[in-house]
């Protein structure tokens, strides 16, 4: 009886300390009531005659799961109990639409999966990417769900599958589980972007892959390409090869370039910037740089009251359309230096004269610029672009007006007649920011520039701080469309593109962090650095 009674107690205290750590099925775990049946039914089959009945088979009971840590944060997790997941050779990738091949096969690939293409079916591990049809949602949003041992990741577009696939990758990354709940994310703006001066310092194709590929990950979408300035003009040239430098990208290298970005929903934003900074176009066309009164060449401007200029930049502008397939285009528009002379009609006698001709008689250098940046305009509309131009590029007090669909790129307040960010939102137009006091980075730190840090940007740093370091009413924050860091090469040699690209990686990931998500980081700077330093 001893022996009876003390093997009854261990019975007990055993199944006391089971409670701790084990639940029945179907309880507050997460397993759903087919599971917790089906596990119960396995060890509730009648035991032999004379046989003791014996217990149920015990499952995990999991805690709720945290949310995951990702850069960009996702938005919103609803955690639940389970597992998680973790993507395991063999384990297939599936879509339930074709035009969703490119994402599923990218992300097999990079998780180590067999893709398997359209498939009704479902397998324990899948991960499953799907269109939910679902119109009236931001683009590029999309949920994703870690539930019975399986992921799905839905979205109104193949963007925001993308987007979803690029969270769980993140997840997963170095031996890291997906957590088990339902992640709904989308971006705050929907203009994330990285703009590269290619134009005064040579960047190999490579080099910029590699950044698409960064870009990518971080759920960025634009990559702007600034490839024209005094110093090099750097895209082969059909119209005019004189004018290209060397080094340049050939097209089939930028074509390259184009269709990588393409497969991370990254758009590629040229820019052929005038009527300043044509320079390297000058070169090879001296007759068509701006000259003073007295006959003194102006740097990097052309004169724009001879037809022949606007006909050798629309040229090149109708020819990099065809190489370039997105909607923006930057016209750049800035630092036209004939505007910066105390007596623009003084000194540019030729200008004035070609401003009232076409304009009035009261017209001035400023309406002839302005009207220069409209015609630019109308060329890239043709081909069914978005154009955009830099502040500097829009003056006050003229009679000509810019068009209202081009879009302020706003960088700076130190401009001859600056004007307070106020003042374009208020004549409402849409604005794009790249506020150089905290997303430039100048090489070599010239003037009063010094190389932007991602802590800055990550404490002190919103897509409503167009200009120094105040916000712009909340009331506005639908026509700021959201924001690039800038890289600008003035002088080419202070970094290496290796350099360049260290220096670049946190501003860069606490940009995206605030282009996607509106509210204060949950994360300390130290936090995130960490993070990012974990992500690789």
């Amino acid at each position: 009886m001893l022996v009876v009674a003390m093997a009854v107690a261990l019975v007990v205290v055993a199944a006391g300390v089971s409670l701790g750590l084990w639940a029945a099925s179907g309880g507050d775990d997460g397993s759903t009531g087919s599971e917790a049946r089906s596990s119960q039914g396995a060890s509730a089959a009648a035991p032999p005659d004379g046989a003791p009945e014996a217990a149920p088979s015990p499952t995990r009971s999991y805690p709720l799961s945290e949310a995951p840590r990702t850069i960009p944060a996702v938005r919103d997790h609803e955690p639940a109990r389970g597992p998680g997941w973790q993507p395991e050779k063999g384990s297939r990738v599936v879509v339930d639409d074709p035009a969703l091949a490119d994402e599923g096969k990218l992300v097999a690939d990079e998780l180590g999966m067999t893709y398997a293409g359209e498939k009704d079916d479902k397998k324990a591990g899948d991960l499953r990417l799907a269109l939910n049809g679902d119109k009236g949602a931001n683009p590029e949003s999309y949920v994703m769900t870690v539930r019975d041992g399986r992921v799905e990741i839905d979205g109104p577009t193949d963007a925001g599958v993308f987007y979803g696939t690029r969270t769980l990758k993140q997840e997963t990354h170095d031996g890291g589980t997906a957590p088990e709940g339902v992640v709904k994310d989308e971006p705050a703006k929907p203009q994330r972007g990285f703009m590269l001066d290619i134009a005064r310092k040579y960047f190999t194709a490579d080099w910029i892959e590699d950044r698409v590929r960064e870009l990518g990950d971080l759920k960025f979408n634009q990559l702007g390409l600034h490839f024209s300035d005094d110093q090099g003009f750097r895209i082969e040239s059909d119209t005019q090869p004189e004018i290209v430098s060397q080094p340049h990208l050939t097209k089939a290298q930028v074509r390259k370039i184009i269709d990588l970005a393409e497969s991370r929903h990254i758009t590629v934003v040229p820019e052929i910037d005038s009527p300043g900074h044509l320079g390297a176009v000058l070169r090879a066309h001296p007759d068509l740089q701006l000259r003073t009164a007295q006959g003194s060449a102006v740097q990097g401007a052309i004169d724009i009251s001879k037809p022949e200029s606007a006909e050798i930049v629309d040229e090149l502008l109708n020819e990099y359309a065809d190489l370039f397939p997105g909607k923006p285009w930057h016209l750049g528009a800035d630092e036209y230096q004939a505007l910066v002379r105390s007596d623009p009609e003084a000194s540019f006698p030729q200008l004035a004269a070609a401003a009232q001709e076409k304009y009035g008689s009261g017209a001035t250098v400023a309406d002839l610029t302005t009207g220069w940046l409209n015609d630019r305009a109308a060329t890239v509309r043709k081909h069914d672009r978005t154009p955009r131009a830099w502040n500097d590029g829009f003056f006050r007090g003229t009679s000509v007006e810019p068009d209202k669909d081009i879009q302020v790129a706003y960088w700076t307040g130190k401009e001859i007649g600056a004007r307070e960010p106020l003042e374009y939102l208020q004549a409402g137009r849409n604005v794009i920011n790249y506020n150089d006091e905290f997303l430039y980075y100048v090489l070599g730190e010239p003037q009063t520039f010094v190389y932007p840090t991602g802590q800055r940007i990550y404490e002190q740093w919103t897509p409503r701080v167009l200009r120094g370091t105040a916000a712009v009413p909340a009331r506005y924050d639908g026509q700021i469309l959201g924001g690039n860091l800038a890289v600008w090469c003035d002088l080419a040699n202070s970094q290496t593109q290796g350099q360049v690209a260290a220096g670049v990686r946190m501003p860069l990931r606490a940009t995206v962090q605030k282009l996607w998500d509106p509210g204060e980081p949950e994360l300390t700077w130290a936090q995130f650095r960490a993070l990012a330093d974990r992500l690789g």
